[in-house]
């Protein structure tokens, strides 16, 4: 897949909550994530890594409301989106937060992800 092709399918699963999906038909084995300088979530490297982090976050919310996907912006070899997350954590307050993802692709997989926020 080109990286359009790539993005394009990771908004449409993203608008239908296919997270599973995104992680086992769209990135590589090898993929890195990496959060925000200074987050307490850190850099993670391979699917193992990655879902562990995944599963550390959700475990970290009490609900979640809501929140939005927008469509992919591409360059190169790498795409953006703007995304948005309405929740509740653990003993916390109820939040509104924005991010942008940045995704590298190679050979038709995500081998990257970077989140800012």
């Amino acid at each position: 897949m080109t990286t359009q092709e790539v993005a394009t399918r990771f908004h449409e699963y993203m608008q239908e909550g296919a997270f599973e999906k995104i992680y086992t038909e769209l990135y590589s084995p090898d993929a890195t994530s990496e959060e925000t300088p200074g987050s307490e979530w850190g850099k993670a490297s391979g699917m193992a890594e990655i879902q562990e982090k995944g599963k550390k976050w959700m475990d970290s919310i009490e609900e979640m409301y809501g929140g939005t996907t927008e469509k992919p912006v591409i360059a190169g070899n790498y795409f953006t989106c703007y995304m948005t997350m309405d929740y509740k954590p653990k003993d916390g307050e109820r939040t509104n937060m924005e991010e942008i993802g940045l995704y590298g692709v190679k050979d038709g997989k995500i081998v990257s992800e970077q989140f800012f926020y």
